[in-house]
């Protein structure tokens, strides 16, 4: 079975810059993962990124911790609420572009192979500046014509945690944007 590919944007009205910097912060990760996987980081190990680009208006500025190439990030999940089954996934960064993109692969997990590229780039809609987000997901599921019959069900998965995302995104940046400008 041949690489799956899964694919999703969305546009924010919010800077480039503080989405990037959100999205960059591993420990972001689990305010936009649906509560019934019940996702926990169980280990991270941070390789600094490049030098972040120096933004002048404090709007755009999110401080926070940054996962650049080489990090790696260990986490745990329920697939299958119902079930005590927790599955173990450790993931490295593999490219960092700041306020643009970055790619994490698997290096041990569920999958034969499994790439996630976040790209983050400046948008405008109907005049307001904002931000796209994109994800590209290329899976392939191991167990030959047993995973092939699950890459359907991996797709419903993937389609329902971001339609999640889609759902938190906005209101979670507001948040990231209020501490940006020093508030709370």
């Amino acid at each position: 079975m041949g690489p799956r590919i899964f694919t999703t944007s969305q546009w924010v009205p919010y800077p480039v810059e503080l989405v990037f910097a959100f999205f960059a912060n591993p420990s972001n990760l689990v305010h936009l993962t649906p509560p019934g996987l019940k996702m926990r980081i169980e280990s991270l190990q941070i390789v600094p990124p490049p030098s972040r680009p120096p933004v002048q208006e404090p709007s755009r500025r999110f401080h926070s911790l940054a996962a650049g190439a080489g990090s790696e990030l260990g986490l745990s999940f329920r697939p299958f609420p119902r079930l005590p089954l927790r599955l173990h996934w450790t993931a490295r960064i593999v490219e960092f572009a700041w306020n643009s993109h970055f790619v994490d692969e698997q290096l041990r997990g569920p999958f034969a192979r499994f790439r996630h590229r976040h790209g983050i780039e400046p948008g405008k809609r109907s005049g307001t500046e904002g931000t796209l987000v994109s994800d590209e997901v290329e899976f392939v599921l191991r167990g030959g014509w047993l995973g092939a019959l699950l890459a359907s069900r991996v797709r419903r998965q993937l389609e329902s945690q971001f339609a999640f995302r889609r759902e938190r995104l906005e209101a979670v940046l507001e948040a990231a944007a209020r501490q940006a400008r020093g508030q709370r």
